[in-house]
């Protein structure tokens, strides 16, 4: 089994592919300004199973377009989205994030929780412009360097995994540079991180193991997965996700 069907499998059945929670959400929504709007059209960028989707859909009461590669994630999402009575409102789109299936200037708003380092935050922004409205708001949380300096130990994994890794201060520049006017950050709380993401996934870690028979490719998975929550456990101070609100600049563009 390919590294990425594990991976698929460990994290079909949780709420949320990476930390946030709905309160977060909620927070981006205010700050974009979007509080008491209604009908708006907006893009959910690797939605996975549909977290941020579901929180959009009921609170904006607008249409969302989610969208994912994966569509074993879809299909949970199709499902949540029934139980909840938001399957009028959220449309499921398997699409690639750098291919949007999108009119030019036809979204009010894009939104992607932890999910644009798949292709690069700059490269993410600037590519995504595009489909926004005038005004239109771009809300994101993204990998983020907390503090001016780090534990080498620290900044020697998230190199790895993420050349992009920076802090608050050059992901708003990006933002400037690529037309953006920033108009809200905050960093989400430890408990997005600890109780909505990684306790969850070590719960699964057990049944996981013994549907792969204990293989090396699942240890293997565990054991990366293990590696990154001992770091945040321990570094914590550090590093974080910050979200990123902003809204499309026409401005000298």
């Amino acid at each position: 089994m390919e590294d990425l069907e594990l991976l698929i499998d460990l994290h079909l059945t949780a709420r949320r592919q990476g930390p946030g929670d709905a309160a977060q959400t909620r927070r981006a929504i205010e700050l974009a300004g979007l509080s008491g709007l209604r009908n708006l059209k907006v893009a959910d960028i690797g939605c996975g199973t549909g977290a941020s989707a579901l929180v959009l859909a009921r609170d904006l009461e607008s249409r969302i377009v989610a969208v994912d590669t994966l569509s074993a994630f879809l299909a949970t999402l199709q499902s949540r989205a029934e139980q909840a009575g938001l399957a009028d409102r959220i449309t499921p789109v398997n699409a690639s994030m750098d291919r949007l299936p999108f009119e030019l200037e036809s979204l009010d708003a894009i939104w992607s929780e932890g999910a644009i380092y798949n292709m690069g935050f700059e490269n993410g922004v600037t590519q995504w412009r595009p489909y926004l409205k005038r005004d239109g708001i771009l809300a994101v949380s993204e990998l983020t360097w907390l503090t001016a300096s780090r534990p080498t130990e620290l900044e020697d994994h998230w190199r790895a995994q993420y050349q992009e890794v920076g802090t608050a201060s050059s992901k708003l520049a990006v933002l400037e540079r690529q037309g953006y006017a920033p108009i809200g950050y905050f960093v989400l709380p430890e408990q997005c991180w600890l109780d909505a993401y990684y306790r969850p996934m070590q719960q699964r870690f057990p049944a996981f193991l013994a549907r792969h028979g204990s293989s090396d490719a699942a240890k293997a998975v565990v054991a990366a997965e293990a590696l990154e929550i001992d770091l945040y456990e321990r570094y914590r101070a550090f590093v974080g996700y910050g979200y990123y609100i902003a809204r499309k600049f026409e401005g000298g563009r």
